[in-house]
């Protein structure tokens, strides 16, 4: 049965990659009426057409999953090239030339070493310590811890860590899976606190760096470190509790307090081991790299020279790997580093530039969203964050999302003529909030894994969720974008 099963998966698979052949092919082959092709001034030159079915044919492998979405990058790199959309080594070296790659490989090892060290575990613990044992308390505990961390390193390995906690206190509580709804808020705050954190920082998820080269590369808008965070934080910070009342609303916890006491929990903190050699290193050199991060500005003033946000990581990454100062050998975090995530971003960011460069994107965003340039300022903000927010349903991946939408609003903007990051920073931020499906990001299937919530408790609640986060990023980009100036 096993066997058959797997066959019909693959057969399944095989027709789907051939349908997205075959329509990717319909697509480029198919001469389109002028009607269609020239809608103002945003013209789908046969360039652009072939850059697009390119596009169709990668979407539709990364939203049936048919193909691992590294490979499909890897496929789509290779079909611009054969299309003849731009030669292979320009198409490559859009991507693997980009220092987003760099600074994609400096942020997982500092992850892989957070995560194995065990300092990632011991801040948890502090954290919720601190909580006491309300459980009210402890799921807005875990959405501020999980929000905390994933500022920095990796959404994915922040709900790696609470997963485990969340399932070690439902366990000692006796609470019924998928009965319980306790469990099922504990578990989505799992989910929801890295999601949030995630917007804060270029560190802090996928799309976030991806949108930082778009806007170099396409705009020549330069936005640091401390840019993106001026705009990030506080948006982070007013989905917090706004997240913790609508998991309140929809799961409020059948038991108000743990059979644990609070100096019980307190005393797990305590018990815990001292930091060794490696927890201790991994500590500095995290401190360290924030640090770089956020002082970027006045080093470029002192060194006379610009530094973008891979420099510092890199610097930092490669210090754990010098002979005496850290203990965990490079095959170990090797292990742990996602490879086949590094590989999706740089080849995402060719095909981005491509659909840009040969105008496709002017075309998208024309066809798509040529009449948000009529609606006042703070509904081209609210618009964007809400039509990005559910497209995410269809996109099975934060960096698909960044890859496929930056480009279409960085040519809108220029489109409409309003300052770019008006448009795309929106869009930015919210390419990798995900609260509805369970699918749209690895950060979800783990705390789901758990098997405390079902599929449709997440999305009921990711739906108003969906809208109140809508609201809250568009009108704290907007206020703060007035104060900077953008707007």
């Amino acid at each position: 049965m096993l066997t058959k099963t797997t066959g019909t998966s693959s057969l399944t698979k095989l027709i789907i990659f051939l349908a997205a052949v075959v329509v990717s092919v319909v697509f480029i082959v198919v001469p389109l009426p002028e009607s269609i092709t020239d809608i103002g001034d945003a013209i789908l030159s046969p360039q652009a057409q072939t850059a697009l079915g390119v596009l169709i044919f990668a979407l539709i492998l990364w939203m049936t999953e048919a193909v691992p979405f590294h490979i499909t990058g890897l496929l789509s790199v290779f079909l611009l090239a054969l299309l003849r959309v731009d030669s292979f080594k320009n198409v490559v070296q859009m991507g693997f030339g980009n220092h987003i790659f760099v600074f994609f490989i400096g942020v997982l090892v500092l992850s892989a070493f957070i995560t194995h060290s065990g300092l990632g575990r011991r801040i948890s613990v502090f954290l919720l310590s601190k909580t006491g044992n309300s459980t009210s308390m402890i799921i807005l505990g875990f959405l501020t811890v999980g929000a905390l961390l994933s500022m920095w390193i990796t959404n994915m390995a922040v709900a790696a860590m609470l997963m485990p906690l969340a399932r070690s206190i439902l366990q000692e509580e006796g609470v019924t899976p998928m009965k319980s709804k306790f469990g099922k808020a504990l578990m989505i705050a799992s989910c929801w606190g890295p999601t949030v954190g995630g917007i804060a920082t270029p560190s802090g998820a996928g799309p976030n760096p991806l949108a930082i080269g778009f806007l170099k590369e396409m705009a020549g808008v330069d936005l640091t470190f401390t840019g993106w965070m001026v705009y990030g934080v506080p948006a982070a910070v007013l989905l917090l509790i706004p997240a913790w009342l609508v998991l309140l609303l929809f799961f409020k916890p059948e038991m108000k307090h743990l059979k644990k006491t609070k100096e019980e929990l307190q005393q797990e903190f305590d018990h815990l081991q001292p930091m060794d050699r490696s927890e201790k290193t991994t500590l500095v050199i995290f401190l360290l790299t924030v640090t770089l991060w956020l002082i970027t500005p006045l080093l470029e003033r002192l060194l006379g020279m610009r530094i973008p946000i891979s420099m510092p990581v890199l610097l930092t990454a490669c210090l754990f790997f010098i002979p005496g100062i850290n203990t965990i050998p490079w095959k170990v975090i090797e292990r742990e580093v996602s490879w086949s995530g590094i590989l999706l971003v740089v080849t995402g960011i060719s095909l981005g530039m491509m659909l840009y460069q040969t105008g496709a994107a002017n075309w998208l965003s024309v066809v798509f969203l040529g009449g948000i340039g009529q609606v006042p300022p703070f509904a081209q903000v609210f618009l964007v964050v809400l039509i990005i927010s559910f497209l995410k349903i269809a996109f099975s991946s934060n960096t698909v999302t960044g890859t496929i939408i930056i480009p279409i609003m960085i040519a809108l903007a220029q489109n409409i003529g309003v300052p770019t990051l008006t448009i795309a920073l929106p869009a930015a931020l919210t390419a990798s909030m995900a609260f509805i499906l369970v699918t749209s990001s690895p950060t979800n299937v783990i705390p789901y894994s758990a098997g405390y919530f079902a599929i449709k408790d997440m999305a009921l609640a990711g739906i108003v969720m969906t809208f109140i986060a809508s609201i809250l990023v568009a009108t704290s980009i907007f206020i703060i974008g007035g104060i900077t100036g953008v707007y």
